[in-house]
């Protein structure tokens, strides 16, 4: 996974110190975890929200800089203005190299169904995918190629091929995606037996009519 370079500046902690941060164009932040202490910083809105907005999202690898001091973090409980959706303030987890973090990330679908081009309907159930991996191996996306699913199939947790070291935490059983009948479609085997039951009928007319035909013949 990429991974990013982000400048922060330690800061006070307080209401009034966060809204300086804000006024500065900053956005507060809070740094904590492997065992160590809590750390108020602020770092720069607009970097934060490329980052962000970037294919990774939250799941970007930031190194972050503090006056010199390296930190391996990932951006959690982002907190936005319910109106204008400006950052207020996100937490910077720190995380190791060689330690699985869990994360969530988007399930991306690929391909056309067999099953839509006769008519059925697509519908996808889970839309994001509980993982772990170690920050490096955190994949952008999780994608499934739906090209094989007919009418009536469906994809489970348990189908999904994951990327090398993603394990995911769902449930195996979880439907994903599955393609479903319209109301007043027949399916393929149905549309195959009326066909053949047709066709038998027709076949048993014939036969009847043959034999009232022979016996006619006998009589005269």
């Amino acid at each position: 996974m990429e991974e990013v370079v982000l400048v922060a500046n330690q800061r006070a902690t307080g209401k009034s110190a966060a809204r300086q941060a804000r006024r500065e164009g900053k956005v507060p932040a809070i740094v904590y975890g492997l065992g160590t202490d809590s750390e108020p910083v602020a770092v720069p809105g607009r970097e934060l929200q490329h980052i962000l907005s970037g294919p990774t999202g939250a799941n970007t690898l930031i190194n972050l800089d503090l006056s010199g001091r390296h930190e391996l973090v990932l951006a959690r409980q982002i907190q936005r203005h319910p109106v204008r959706r400006n950052l207020l303030h996100v937490d910077l987890i720190r995380v190791s190299r060689d330690v699985a973090v869990t994360a969530e990330v988007p399930v991306h679908l690929v391909g056309e169904a067999a099953g839509v081009r006769d008519g059925g309907i697509l519908e996808q159930v889970i839309f994001t995918l509980s993982i772990e991996a170690k920050p490096g191996d955190l994949p952008p996306r999780i994608e499934i190629d739906v090209s094989a699913l007919d009418i009536g199939d469906h994809l489970s947790v348990a189908d999904l091929v994951m990327p090398p070291g993603v394990v995911t935490t769902q449930e195996a059983g979880e439907m994903v995606v599955h393609v479903t009948q319209p109301r007043g479609l027949a399916l393929p085997e149905e549309i195959e037996a009326a066909e053949a039951a047709e066709a038998a009928e027709a076949a048993e007319a014939e036969a009847a009519e043959a034999g009232e035909g022979g016996g006619g013949g006998e009589g005269e």
